[in-house]
């Protein structure tokens, strides 16, 4: 009993004209790709240290009200905004910290 084997057929080039794609055309996609990354770090640091500075503005308010009168919501807010900054989540901390000033007493 013979097995047939079969082998996987040859992928042609994208453009059977022009060949395979040069050196050049590589370079302009990473080029691109590097750009987006650099564009998009500061946004991330910028979240990072609204997280940061927002964690400490609620922690200053909550120390202002008297222990028993803090929302439970405030309390559970605070604390998701101190996970996901701690995850690296800051735009989910960002989200966290609005819904903990939305439960600050008036």
């Amino acid at each position: 009993m013979e097995v047939a084997t079969a082998s996987a057929p040859s992928l042609p080039s994208p453009d059977p004209l022009r060949g395979p794609p040069s050196p050049a055309e590589g370079r302009g996609v990473f080029a691109a790709v590097a750009a987006l990354f650099l564009l998009a770090t500061p946004a991330l640091a910028d979240d990072k240290a609204a997280c940061l500075s927002g964690i400490a503005d609620i922690k200053a308010k909550v120390a202002a009200i008297a222990p028993d009168a803090v929302p439970q919501k405030l309390k559970k807010a605070l604390r998701v905004a101190e996970r996901e900054q701690g995850e690296g989540e800051f735009d989910e901390c960002l989200e966290a910290l609005d819904d903990a000033k939305r439960a600050l007493p008036r």
